[in-house]
């Protein structure tokens, strides 16, 4: 089983970037796939989610308006299109899948984000 995030870097606030998760070794389209960040000092925050089925999207307040997640069943990807960026969006962001009925639970290995102000 394998995530990959990809598309991390250096950004001036206002711009963007786009994260990709890349999924191999399990049942993807089966998968809720989540994005995560954590920022030093603070805990693991839980930034935005795309369900299995029919993609439904829950958002965390600090990114509704400016972050877009959707997935590519075919390519096994879900991407994380970040808009409008704030150095305090600045974070390792992680990509998590999780199975059906919770059973399984895997994360990637994270790549980092830094917004300058």
């Amino acid at each position: 089983v394998q995530l990959v995030e990809s598309g991390g870097g250096l950004v001036q606030a206002g711009g963007s970037l786009r994260l990709s998760c890349a999924a191999s070794g399990f049942t993807f389209s089966s998968y809720a796939i989540r994005w995560f960040r954590q920022a030093p000092g603070k805990e693991r925050e839980l930034v935005a989610r795309i369900h299995s089925a029919g993609g439904r999207t829950n958002y965390a307040d600090s990114v509704k308006g400016r972050f877009t997640i959707s997935r590519d069943n075919a390519k096994n990807t879900v991407y994380l299109q970040m808009n409008s960026l704030k150095p305090e969006d600045t974070a390792v962001y992680y990509c998590n899948a999780l199975g059906p009925l919770y059973a399984n639970d895997y994360w990637g290995q994270g790549t980092q984000v830094t917004v300058s102000s």
